[in-house]
């Protein structure tokens, strides 16, 4: 997924929410496992779901349609707070283009997302790996996912609420 850009227009890095920084680090380190055992990073999600942190490949012809499914996975997925996107990619910097794994993501609720990666070189010599950093670098805004997931209604508290909302009335909660 070398053709998708995340701008950074913020002249300081913000502070990122600690249970996404924890998704987002997470992932990172997943996909830096993966390409130092030689495998591809395909790219993924991982949805924090209280304690747990589920993981889902994205297997896509091109960079839009891998982000439609992820898109979709977050949007659909119950009882999710925070998701992190996690590919492989690349940043533009002051010393040119960089490669990088890239963890973008946001949690529920939020208007924007994060980006952060850690920047690699591409082996040199045949049957090496690439060599990771193991700092994160803050790469800029991101689009929330979660922010886009359609609200449920709650469900009416009394018999009264739920008449009217039949009805196509509000409630205002006193007794009638």
């Amino acid at each position: 997924m070398a053709d998708r850009i995340v701008e950074d227009t913020l002249e300081s890095i913000p502070e990122i929410p600690e249970r996404l920084q924890a998704v987002l680090i997470a992932s990172l380190k997943e996909a830096r496992e993966r390409l130092e055992k030689g495998e591809s990073v395909v790219p993924f999600t991982a949805l924090a779901v209280k304690e747990n942190l589920f993981l889902e490949s994205h297997p896509a012809d091109d960079t839009q349609q891998c982000f439609n499914l992820a898109r979709h996975t977050v949007q659909n997925v119950r009882g999710a707070d925070a998701y992190a996107l996690c590919y492989d990619g690349y940043v533009e910097t002051d010393d040119g283009t960089k490669d990088a794994l890239i963890a973008e993501g946001g949690m529920a609720g939020e208007p924007e997302g994060y980006a952060i990666g850690y920047l690699y070189e591409e082996a040199k010599e045949e049957g090496a790996f690439p060599k990771v950093t193991s700092q994160p670098v803050y790469i800029g805004p991101a689009p929330n996912f979660m922010m886009l997931t359609p609200d449920v209604p709650a469900e009416p508290a009394t018999e009264a609420e739920a008449a009217a909302a039949e009805a196509g009335q509000e409630s205002t909660g006193a007794a009638e």
